[in-house]
């Protein structure tokens, strides 16, 4: 039986200890995506939602769809009815646009602000999509 050595490792040795955890600001995790994306915001990565454009009612096949996540599905469509151009858009226009009732896409929208995927001006109370 050998005995461990009590210095410890010489340089360039590696010594794993177990799991490591990172955390990220938003700024950080912004920048992450903005790198990954090849974008400079949110509106590009979601341009990818061209399934879920439209209304609710546009979607209406896939939201009845039991392999489907209708709550996913509709959050999507919240995100995919706010304006690609970064422009900002209220609550009551949105749920407007996307066919679903102002009380469901408030909810929806105020989730999408907590989680950094909306900003919200505090002056005229319209939401935009991350910048």
């Amino acid at each position: 039986m050998s005995e461990r050595p009590s210095h410890p490792p010489s340089l360039g040795a590696s010594v794993v200890a177990g799991p490591v955890g990172i955390e990220l600001t938003r700024a950080q995790i912004d920048r992450i995506v903005r790198q990954a994306s090849g974008a400079g915001n949110m509106a590009v990565l979601l341009s990818g939602l061209q399934g879920a454009r439209g209304t609710i009612q546009d979607n209406q096949r896939l939201l009845n769809d039991p392999r489907m996540s209708r709550s996913l599905l509709q959050g999507l469509v919240v995100l995919s009815g706010f304006p690609a151009d970064g422009s900002e858009i209220g609550v009551i226009d949105l749920a407007h646009r996307i066919g679903l009732g102002a009380s469901t896409t408030y909810r929806y929208v105020a989730t999408l602000l907590s989680v950094g995927l909306l900003e919200r001006d505090p002056g005229t109370r319209r939401y935009r999509l991350s910048q």
